[in-house]
């Protein structure tokens, strides 16, 4: 049984189609890139994907389940998702922030315990935001807040992860930080959905690539064979290059001079 699975979903604001046929699935520890322009509807295509939107047609199952018959509290113990903005209306301490996570574990109107308390400790260890602990919330940088929306969704213990634009506002460790704990996570059988403006992020990654287009089509493949010079002028309207570097033994994207 696949993990997830999207068949023929398009999805419209005000009668205007922004998706169209979408439909692709995925394993249980899966990567799974999406590249677009901007204003393409790849933040829209998670929104369906995580149940926040309701597509015009088609569906998403999850575990061979229609994710519209999911109740909010099983969607966020089967999927985790990390938005590229948190609105935060309240001030927590990072550590107690964290282990509002794990709610749809532990039930309505119950206390956290010592066990949610530990995965949470675990999930900062593993990141190495511990730091952040006490911390509050609001008064971190983008970047660190990014990260700990990151260790929310693990908090999660979710089987998919779906991330949109997960490196954006890191520097640059902490965006190659984020692309090994995506390959660990897929190593720990978690899939994970993430959107990117950067196609090397995408080819460090593997995996898969779905491409979609400012008609809202989305073509999937092999990473390898997806991102190519032809595809990748087709979304960003600019001459990129693909080449061998010897000294890192892979392919890379680089942009042409424009001087």
């Amino acid at each position: 049984m696949k993990l997830l699975e999207v068949r023929d979903l398009s999805f419209s604001y005000d009668k205007m189609l922004v998706l169209k046929h979408i439909g692709f699935s995925l394993e249980a520890g899966a990567i799974y890139s999406i590249l677009g322009s901007n204003g393409a509807g790849k933040s829209t295509l998670l929104g369906c994907l995580e149940g926040g939107l309701t597509p015009q047609k088609g569906s998403v199952m999850i575990d061979g389940g229609d994710l519209t018959r999911l109740s909010p509290g099983e969607r966020a113990r089967k999927i985790g998702f990390v938005a590229q903005s948190q609105t935060l209306p309240f001030d927590f301490l990072v550590r107690d922030y964290l282990v509002l996570g794990r709610a749809p574990h532990i039930g309505t109107f119950k206390t956290p315990g010592a066990g949610e308390y530990r995965i949470v400790d675990e999930v900062m260890a593993e990141m190495n935001i511990e730091y952040l602990a006490s911390k509050s919330i609001l008064r971190i940088s983008g970047g660190e807040r990014q990260q700990v929306q990151i260790a929310r969704a693990l908090v999660q213990e979710p089987r998919l992860i779906l991330m949109d634009e997960p490196a954006n506002h890191l520097d640059y460790g902490n965006q190659i930080k984020i692309l090994k704990l995506i390959i660990d996570l897929a190593k720990r059988g978690i899939a994970v959905v993430l959107t990117t403006h950067v196609p090397d992020h995408a080819m460090l990654l593997g995996g898969k690539t779905g491409i979609l287009d400012r008609e809202g089509y989305l073509t999937t493949g092999e990473t390898e064979k997806i991102i190519t010079e032809e595809n990748l002028k087709l979304i960003y309207q600019t001459e990129l290059r693909m080449a061998y570097m010897e000294p890192v033994n892979r392919m890379v994207c680089a942009a042409c001079n424009i001087r």
